[in-house]
């Protein structure tokens, strides 16, 4: 892991595990932290939608921050501090900071579609807690397109250190490293892992390895060492799983998988409307398909 850049490597978007009731375990959650990094991910991403974050009270996201760094310290935690405006935003950046974490992610506003001067000044005011920022670009569901002329403005004003890229768009790796090649780029979306891992990406956040860890790291490492005979044979055998188009569909598809593998998957909060029945043989077959080849 590097250190002086904890958002590099393999850092896993958690799943929250929840009980029947839908109050958080706390309990399971730190051992699926700890299990996660035992299993060679570099560190975790509280509180992103993945976590759904959206539907926590305060009290349970922040302590949902302070469960996972107690589990594996701080500098492998990384919390999303996405809020609708930057005060709030930049509160949950300074807990993350007094929790001991080692940066932040965080979404543009999204309470609204955002002009580059909002965008700017979001940014300004989360980095001013003192964390390093690691920007999400989400404009699928943000409706924000962080371009990479907008992310080099950002980075070259000190705002953010890195980007989780998430638009789908592989060729703008290329641009973001001609326009700004200090910033981080970190792969945001599975599905896209290994082109942008080729094209320089410096970690992966990602959702899979919740339920099959050693499997997703070993495709990330071996990706970016340029090993492509063991990449691109895991990324075949994993694509079935990695690639959604809705992130409704993808939360419960983690937590089938995850179930499938013997972790605690369980139920979304607020209850969702159910993966449709051929969705869900599709993700039961592909990972039973993964298990049964040994990619746990």
């Amino acid at each position: 892991m590097t250190h002086h850049r904890p958002w590099r490597g393999v850092l896993v978007a958690t799943a929250l595990p929840l009980h029947d009731d839908l109050s958080v375990d706390y309990d399971a959650y730190a051992e699926h932290c700890a299990w996660l990094v035992a299993g060679g991910c570099d560190g975790v991403v509280p509180n992103g939608s993945l976590g759904e974050y959206q539907v926590l009270t305060p009290e349970e996201r922040t302590r949902v921050v302070e469960t996972a760094v107690a589990a594996i310290g701080g500098e492998r935690v990384m919390p999303g501090v996405a809020a609708y405006g930057s005060a709030e935003a930049r509160r949950w950046a300074e807990q993350a900071r007094e929790a001991g974490c080692g940066a932040v992610m965080l979404l543009p506003p999204n309470a609204y579609r955002a002009d580059e001067r909002s965008v700017l000044a979001h940014y300004a005011e989360v980095a001013g807690a003192g964390l390093p920022v690691v920007a999400y670009n989400n404009p699928i569901d943000t409706k924000v397109d962080l371009v990479p002329e907008l992310l080099a403005r950002l980075h070259g004003e000190g705002h953010i250190q890195g980007v989780k890229e998430f638009s789908g768009d592989v060729r703008r790796a290329y641009r973001i490293a001609e326009l700004a090649p200090e910033l981080d780029l970190l792969a945001g979306a599975d599905d896209v892992l290994l082109e942008l891992a080729t094209a320089g990406a410096k970690g992966w956040i990602a959702g899979y390895p919740n339920a099959l860890p050693a499997a997703c790291t070993e495709l990330y490492r071996a990706a970016v060492a340029g090993d492509l005979a063991t990449a691109g044979r895991l990324y075949r055998q994993l694509h079935p799983l990695l690639r959604w188009d809705s992130k409704v569909e993808f939360v419960q598809a983690i937590k089938l998988s995850m179930d499938l593998a013997g972790r605690h998957g369980g139920a979304c909060r607020p209850p969702r409307v159910p993966l449709l029945p051929d969705q869900a043989d599709a993700v039961r077959a592909a990972t039973e398909k993964a298990l049964a080849a040994g990619l746990a």
